[in-house]
């Protein structure tokens, strides 16, 4: 977000084109711990099983917040306009 908002767009677009770049790396790093937590249940003792089902809860919990949560502030934030509190958090204060 702060390189789109470096090249001149509005903190709302650059909101709008980090989100769509990020989700890639989101999904995929997610589905690959889930699949790593269904291995673990599946062929892990009753421990093993118990940490498997946590980790794999914390993830869509996880996933879940980066997706809704975290989004819905961001893009909050970026509704506000170019005011010093948008400049602030995207642009870590430059400018």
């Amino acid at each position: 977000m702060k390189e789109e908002v470096a090249r001149g767009r509005t903190i709302y677009d650059a909101t709008r084109i980090g989100f769509n770049r990020a989700w890639p790396s989101i999904r995929d790093s997610n589905i690959s711990s889930l699949i790593s937590a269904v291995i673990l249940y599946w062929f892990g003792s009753a421990l093993i099983q118990g940490f498997a089902l946590t980790f794999g809860i914390g993830v869509l919990v996880s996933m879940f917040s980066a997706i809704t949560i975290t989004r819905l502030f961001l893009f909050a934030l970026a509704g506000k306009g170019e005011t010093k509190l948008g400049r602030f958090i995207f642009n870590s204060g430059i400018n």
